[in-house]
């Protein structure tokens, strides 16, 4: 059963000059490992806001767990991305005066109530329960980058969706990230990885392409 589809989906800024997609169509399945990969401007930026309710498709469909939330309105499309999405970013996007617990209860308070035992032991899910009462210059790239993933899951998404979470890394770091989504997927869990890395990317099931904002072909990878 798909957890997400896209429908037809096109995006076009600047009075309509600028079509950063166009009639892109994606089906993932609940449980499935998805990789999204592109040159600069292929339109992966922009389907990955889309996903994950950060930006409205100019036109199509995007259906998130049976519901077509492609005109829902800011405030609805927060309160979904909160419910039912567990983001990861590039840039990490930590509270650099909270420590990372802290920052991995954050996500829980706008979710529902702050729970410093669940958030230790997201943390030590991601092997930083030591470094649970560092701050965010107080700990490398790749622990920083763990501390999202811990944010991202401790509210139990449906979907987790990853923005270059690799490009930040050293290759050591990369490969703790890529085995923690291994053990994700290994759990069931749907995953989309936003990338320009090829040895991220054949990692997933399938590789979709874009290119010039449309959809260029398909990989299936031996995940």
């Amino acid at each position: 059963m798909a957890l997400l589809e896209l429908k037809d989906i096109s995006k076009i800024y600047s009075g309509g000059t600028v079509k950063a997609l166009q009639n892109v169509s994606l089906s993932v399945e609940q449980g499935e490992w998805v990789a999204i990969m592109g040159p600069s401007g292929s339109g992966k930026s922009t389907m990955m806001n889309i996903i994950g309710c950060m930006d409205k498709p100019s036109s199509g469909q995007v259906i998130l767990d049976g519901k077509d939330i492609a005109h829902e309105s800011s405030k609805s499309l927060t309160n979904i991305r909160r419910d039912k999405i567990g983001l990861i970013f590039q840039q990490f996007h930590l509270v650099n005066y909270l420590t990372a617990l802290e920052n991995v209860m954050v996500a829980q308070y706008y979710h529902s109530m702050p729970d410093e035992k669940e958030a230790m032991e997201a943390l030590e899910r991601v092997g930083l329960a030591a470094r649970a009462n560092h701050l965010p210059s107080q700990l490398s790239g790749g622990e920083q980058q763990r501390v999202c993933i811990a944010r991202a899951l401790i509210n139990h998404p449906q979907l987790i969706l990853a923005d270059e979470p690799t490009g930040n890394l050293d290759e050591a770091n990369e490969n703790m990230v890529i085995d923690i989504f291994k053990q994700l997927h290994a759990e069931g869990r749907t995953l989309v990885v936003v990338t320009h890395d090829p040895e991220v990317a054949e990692v997933a099931q399938r590789t979709v392409v874009l290119e010039h904002g449309k959809f260029a072909r398909e990989i299936k990878n031996n995940a």
